[in-house]
């Protein structure tokens, strides 16, 4: 049997239970989660303004906390925190292995950066015009696939470190790697590519934001366990966690994050295999054990998704608060003012009644409130420009409404993401090797 567990499901996870996994679970191996569309957009921006920046920011706080564990359990890592910059991610895991007095191999994998590969005069999915008009573009990169992260597996590595690969690539490269399957065994692949999918996103399948009140009670939510499967040489697999840990795993859980994300289930196609999921059998075996078989597959698609980082100016925001009698009409004449002020440097202008309008965009028929939080926000191509928002926000003390209160303001660069393909024969994945001794 193998053992792999997911410690992180997106950049900001909690550390602890990947921690709890690592102590209790017997894992072989421990995944990291950590790369999104925009969160790879943002690390090619830090890279922009830092070259040896651009991995993960809580890679040197998640290593510090992980690697005497990793090491002591015999546990090898796969994770996507190099993000933009798996070398130097690679380079900072040695650093804090030297400050720990701990010897590894870390092996990062690049390839995936494909900017100048792409064709700029294609449209791509989000629009109807041509992916340079879009604005100035600062990244692409290739959802490679476990073609990219087996080479890293057969070097013995403590610790593997890639840039985009696609997110349960990382769980199945282990399973491929440690069972020898077959490149062509496409049913194997695609149960393989399910068990991954379901381990991606950490707690969602044991039980967080599927958590919903008392419609769908989850005990413990505060102490959520993280899921780990076990998994056979025929590709079948049980997802659970950390006997006594909190949150659950059942079929509830189960089938709300087989259907995440997924766009045809009886094709979803990933880098590896195009997977079925029509023919996916699940039974709950035992207490917060679910059994996963019968995934099906075929070939994998001849082109790889390619995610496009551009830059789509600067967001300005302001906010400000009304309270007491009258709060709304209060907002609203502060919206008005705000409008014939700014509309004409940002037509499309946002305001906000936070409470009231924000999320909905329309306001239900209800009480008067009490108080309303308004906010401002639009993007413009100068910074200097998007910074009239929160001013003009701020102005309102004397020049609005009476008593606003708690007025702030922001101005941030602001990563639009877009998405094309491109032929896989083009993208030419590469591992870098990298050692240390105690104390060297």
């Amino acid at each position: 049997m193998l053992r792999i567990g997911s410690g992180a499901g997106f950049s900001g996870d909690r550390i602890e239970p990947a921690e709890v996994l690592l102590k209790n679970a017997d894992l072989d191996y421990l995944v990291l989660e950590c790369l999104a569309e925009r969160t790879i957009a943002l690390a090619q921006q830090r890279k922009i303004h830092e070259q040896s920046g651009g991995y993960d920011p809580l890679l040197e706080k998640r290593i510090k906390r992980l690697l005497p564990l990793l090491l002591e359990n015999k546990v090898r890592l796969l994770t996507n925190m190099g993000a933009a910059n798996p070398i130097a991610a690679a380079r900072k895991v040695l650093k804090i292995a030297q400050e720990l007095n701990f010897s590894c191999t870390v092996a990062a994998v690049v390839g995936d950066d494909v900017l100048d590969q792409i064709d700029l005069n294609s449209v791509p999915w989000e629009g109807n015009c041509l992916i340079a008009e879009f604005g100035p573009i600062i990244s692409a990169n290739a959802y490679m696939g476990i073609d990219a992260i087996l080479p890293a597996l057969e070097s013995e590595a403590d610790i593997i470190i890639t840039g985009r690969v696609a997110d349960p690539s990382l769980f199945l490269a282990p399973q491929v790697h440690h069972f020898g399957w077959s490149r062509e065994d496409y049913n194997k692949l695609g149960q393989g590519l399910i068990t991954g999918h379901l381990l991606e996103c950490s707690s969602q399948i044991s039980g967080g934001y599927f958590a919903d009140g008392h419609k769908k009670e989850v005990p413990d939510l505060a102490n959520i366990g993280f899921p780990y499967a076990a998994i056979d040489e025929d590709g079948r697999s049980v997802i659970t966690k950390v006997e006594g840990t909190g949150g659950l795993i059942d079929l509830r859980t189960v089938k709300e994050q087989l259907l995440y994300e997924v766009h045809d289930p009886a094709e979803y196609l990933t880098p590896d295999v195009t997977v079925d999921f029509s023919t996916v059998q699940l039974k709950e075996i035992n207490n917060n054990q679910v059994e996963v078989v019968n995934g099906g597959g075929k070939a994998c698609p001849q082109s790889l998704k390619v995610s496009v980082g551009y830059h789509a100016g600067f967001l300005g925001e302001g906010e400000i608060s009304y309270a007491g009698s009258n709060a709304l009409a209060r907002a609203e004449l502060a919206a008005e003012i705000l409008k014939e002020r700014l509309l004409d440097d940002f037509p499309d202008l946002r305001i906000d009644f936070i409470g009231l309008s924000s999320v909905h965009r329309t306001h239900f028929n209800g009480p008067e409130p009490y108080e309303v939080r308004l906010r401002v926000a639009g993007y413009h191509s100068s910074k200097e420009t998007a910074s009239l928002i929160g001013e003009e926000v701020e102005a309102l003390y004397l020049n609005g409404p009476a008593a606003g209160g708690g007025a702030r303001k922001k101005v941030t660069e602001s990563i639009g993401v877009l998405s094309t393909l491109i032929d896989r024969k083009k993208v030419k994945p590469e591992i870098y090797l990298l050692g240390t001794e105690k104390g060297s």
